[in-house]
């Protein structure tokens, strides 16, 4: 557990990862960390690539992770993960969602989905923690929390508690989606062993 860090969610448009992004950044300001974050959008709308930076510790002066410098990369998509390897470094763990979104190439039948994504990973020796964040969505009886999920299991590789998550999310979401989204956060943490 680090005292200081980067961390970059990526996905695509729609699974919540501006979500996830804030409530991690507020769960580490809360911990009395100096955070900054930044976000790329691009065609987040049409399906396209998401992605956010977030970097914490005593003083960090830009939102931005420079390749080879993730300590921890949460892929809301499988292939999302493969895009972001430049950003790895040999000690980054690899979170991410065993959902496949086809991208437009695949689901017009030009290309294939690459097969052996995470398999790929960590046959370069990068810690890969693969989690089915949907199955936990269906399980809390709400799919849009997935990304809370995914922010659960995440946590597990963090200095800030889990108490402090769940006092974030009950200021940042809206009441009625707060118990499930709370019920989320603790199975996906409960999923991984850090």
């Amino acid at each position: 557990m680090k005292q200081s860090g980067n961390i970059l969610f990526s996905g695509v448009g729609g699974q919540g990862i501006l979500l996830a992004s804030e409530l991690t950044a507020h769960a580490q300001l809360a911990a009395g960390f100096d955070v900054k974050k930044s976000e790329v959008h691009g065609m987040a709308q049409r399906g396209g690539s998401v992605e956010a930076h977030l970097r914490y510790g005593e003083r960090v002066y830009s939102p931005l992770i420079e390749p080879g410098t993730a300590d921890i990369l949460v892929a809301f998509e499988t292939l999302e993960a493969a895009r972001y390897l430049p950003y790895l470094h040999r000690d980054s763990a690899v979170v991410v969602n065993t959902m496949q979104i086809l991208p437009p190439a695949v689901a017009t039948g030009q290309v294939p989905y690459p097969d052996g994504v995470l398999e790929g990973l960590r046959d370069r020796g990068i810690r890969v923690i693969a989690v089915d964040a949907f199955a936990v969505a269906r399980e809390v009886g709400e799919l849009r929390t997935a990304n809370v999920a995914m922010v659960g299991a995440m946590s597990n590789f963090l200095s800030v508690s889990p108490g402090v998550f769940l006092d974030v999310i009950d200021r940042k979401v809206k009441k009625q989606f707060r118990e499930v989204n709370k019920r989320a956060f603790e199975a996906g943490r409960a999923l991984v062993a850090a």
